[in-house]
């Protein structure tokens, strides 16, 4: 996908932000609200779509070329930019739904992660909990870590350390974070690991999508025959967690989490400010 130049935010922009990635939280909480055995990922899109259209938006992935749906529905071991079908949920999935709003030129990209019960397999259910698990926290870990950093690549530091104390994951390197703004890719790069160099520095005006995405085993991958799902080469499961944030003069306010991103930064002592 292609990126524009990415360029710190005013004020007024970083308001006119918030509304989009709202919009994208609202369209990802039916879609969780509705994800069950049984369940299509076209009807999970469908959800997805009249969420943002209600709300006066558009579904941004759909503006991709080439691309026609709302959300993306990554299933057990696809990692990203699965297409949504008449597949349906089964038990002990682990699915990973990404999705995104464009509303009043600005977007909004989110994604998480769930696992559905399966009490006959308790033991993958399990497994595939500590990975959605592990790379949720490593979502908030590399957030807190964009609240306190000087430079980008501190974020991807956050990330990788979360995932390693963890245990045994790889991080896939493929793919990475990005900014956003009123591209829904815009530069810089976000990476969930350690790289040579300090990276974008960090300031006021800059907003980034954090997306780590983590596998119970290999981090090579290949893409499906409909020319967007992503698997691992191994066939092992995968979990992608995703916020767009934002740095202000007043610290961070996490755009597509309706409380700004509270509950998930308390714990590594972060209390994100609203934009002013």
């Amino acid at each position: 996908m292609s990126r524009s130049s990415g360029i710190d935010k005013s004020p007024d922009e970083l308001r006119a932000m918030v509304r989009p990635g709202l919009v994208t939280a609202a369209a990802l909480a039916a879609v969780l609200d509705a994800i069950a055995v049984g369940v299509t990922t076209l009807e999970l899109d469908a959800i997805a779509e009249g969420v943002i259209r209600s709300a006066g938006g558009v579904p941004n992935f759909a503006l991709e070329p080439g691309y026609r749906h709302t959300i993306c529905s990554s299933i057990n071991d696809a990692v990203v930019h699965g297409v949504p079908s008449g597949r349906m949920i089964a038990a002990g999935d682990i699915v990973s739904i990404d999705c995104g709003a464009l509303v009043d030129g600005w977007n909004g990209d989110a994604a998480f992660s769930v696992v559905i019960p399966d009490p006959a397999r308790p033991e993958v259910v399990a497994r595939r909990q500590h990975l959605a698990d592990t790379t949720e926290r490593s979502m908030w870990a590399g957030i807190a870590a964009f609240a306190r950093a000087s430079n980008l690549n501190e974020v991807g530091a956050a990330v990788e350390d979360a995932i390693d104390g963890a245990g045994e994951f790889g991080i896939i390197e493929d793919f990475t974070g990005h900014g956003i703004g009123r591209s829904m890719h815009e530069a810089p790069d976000v990476f969930n690991y350690r790289v040579r160099g300090a990276g974008a520095k960090v300031r006021p005006g800059l907003v980034v999508a954090i997306e780590p995405m983590v596998t119970l085993g290999t981090i090579e991958t290949h893409v499906l025959a409909d020319d967007w799902t992503m698997v691992t080469d191994d066939g092992s499961d995968s979990a992608h967690f995703e916020h767009s944030v934002a740095r202000h003069v007043g610290g961070i306010w996490v755009l597509t989490a309706e409380d700004g991103g509270a509950a998930g930064l308390a714990e590594f002592g972060i209390s994100p400010v609203p934009i002013a």
